[in-house]
């Protein structure tokens, strides 16, 4: 198994702290002979932030791997997808069960991601230091 989530991409911006790297992010099956005919096979440009961090050498414009372990992978969906999931059903029936209102258990379901995603801004500092990314030039 593949321990590793790589990315090819271009640098576009070098500060004292981070390099900025384009990368063309596609889905799976973009590379298929019918992706052009297809809706499903999409492809976007995102923009990487790499904190500088004993990285060196770079320039603006370089070609580069950005590649990042698996583990940050998984632990980047369970922050952004699998905890506001649990808090929005488990407070949804929670307040279901508490006011048998079904139209203010699906607001209060929708309001408790709001504190939940200020408190993530607000460690976001702690948080980008668990997921440190790695350039290395295209080979």
């Amino acid at each position: 198994m593949n321990d590793t989530i790589r990315h090819r991409g271009n640098i576009v911006e070098i500060t004292a702290d981070c390099i900025r790297v384009k990368i063309m992010q596609t889905s799976a099956c973009s590379g298929c002979k019918a992706a052009s005919h297809c809706n499903a096979a999409e492809s976007k440009e995102k923009i990487i932030d790499v904190r500088r961090v004993g990285q060196s050498g770079f320039q603006v414009g370089d070609e580069v791997t950005v590649s990042v372990s698996t583990k940050a992978g998984f632990n980047a969906i369970i922050l952004a997808f699998v905890i506001p999931f649990i808090l929005l059903v488990a407070t949804v029936f929670g307040m279901i069960l508490a006011t048998n209102n079904e139209a203010l258990s699906a607001l209060t379901g929708l309001a408790i991601l709001a504190p939940y995603y200020i408190l993530l801004y607000m460690l976001r500092e702690r948080v980008r230091k668990k997921f440190d990314f790695e350039l290395k030039v295209k080979e």
